[in-house]
């Protein structure tokens, strides 16, 4: 089975014969480490120091269907090298089109997709309320705002119910965690440590999202719940409020509750608090293990990974888009 590559620290990747050779670099310049990396075994690789690559590397990894994601130092995710669009299909992208064009058509998928999102958090909710977390009035609350969903004229006042249900989620997460606490959402940079990792796993997910829509006839700039914008692939941010309560906010509450990350495992700075590199290290452990836990799809009737959910959620878009069959964004059941 492929799996993903972490690059945390500085170095140079090139290509030797079939593999790939990663030479890690210390802050004085010198090369520490030389390490082989197989290609037959990677699916993407995570850019979070500086990689010194030339464009022999890119064809290679194009050649063989590696993706490379980039982070900056703060952790924000800069951009992906993505290879060749070689399942792009111009039936589709019109498809695409046609259903964010016309507002009755693109109200429904983004109907659709925050139904399975408030579904989802609200699944989180209930499971932690069955074990002595008193977090029904904050499930009380989303559910009343759901209930708004289907009168929603435009996608904005959608994201404004999306905006309010979020912060009630959220609230909830001071009686989840045990020893921390979320004090509001903050981004760019967050200010404490539970924020640290919600936006840390937020671009796993949003990273996870883009390469299963990549490995699929559907363009990730054209979405429906979230506006299409510059420089960005919108639909993979689509896919991800589906995804985010069970890949990330499941993995949040674990490692902190179960202390595998602790106050050692942040950097504090001005207005700031990152994940160090051990953080980082324990937190995308965690995430990978729940990647590749499987569940019994009900309708597949075989265990399916959470990893290869993402992927089936495009398939089902697909089908939509083409009129195939109506979409229905994935709900845990358990």
């Amino acid at each position: 089975m492929k799996k993903t590559y972490y690059l945390f620290n500085a170095g140079r990747l090139s290509r030797k014969d079939n593999t790939l050779k990663y030479v890690r670099i210390n802050d004085d310049g010198q090369e520490v480490e030389t390490k082989y990396l197989p290609v037959e075994a990677i699916n993407d690789i995570y850019v979070f120091g500086s990689l010194d690559a030339n464009s022999a590397l890119f064809n290679f990894l194009g050649q063989q269907d590696i993706a490379v994601h980039f982070f900056d130092y703060y952790e924000n995710y800069t951009g992906s090298f993505m290879p060749r669009d070689s399942l792009l299909s111009g039936k589709m992208i019109l498809a695409q089109v046609k259903h964010y064009t016309q507002k009755a058509k693109r109200l429904i998928i983004a109907q659709k997709i925050l139904e399975g999102a408030i579904h989802n958090m609200v699944k989180n909710l209930k499971y932690y309320n069955n074990r002595g977390k008193d977090t029904q009035p904050f499930i009380d609350a989303i559910q009343t705002y759901q209930e708004k969903l289907i009168i929603a004229k435009e996608p904005d006042e959608l994201m404004g119910l999306e905006g309010n249900i979020r912060q009630q989620y959220y609230d909830a997460f001071n009686l989840i965690i045990d020893e921390f606490t979320m004090d509001g959402r903050t981004r760019q940079p967050p200010q404490n440590e539970v924020n640290a990792l919600i936006s840390f796993g937020n671009m796993l997910c949003y990273s996870q999202c883009l390469r299963a829509i990549h490995q699929t006839q559907l363009n990730p700039t054209i979405s429906y719940l979230h506006t299409p914008g510059e420089r960005r692939y919108s639909l993979a941010l689509d896919l991800a409020e589906i995804f985010k309560p069970i890949l990330v906010d499941r993995v949040i509450f674990k490692v902190l509750n179960k202390k595998e990350i602790q106050e050692k495992h942040f950097e504090k700075q001005l207005n700031r608090c990152l994940l160090n590199e051990s953080g980082k290290k324990i937190f995308i452990s965690s995430f990978e293990e729940r990647l590749q836990e499987t569940i019994q799809h009900r309708t597949l009737k075989r265990s399916v990974s959470y990893k290869h959910l993402i992927k089936l959620e495009c398939y089902k878009l697909a089908k939509h888009l083409l009129e195939i069959e109506e979409y229905k964004p994935f709900k845990m059941y358990w």
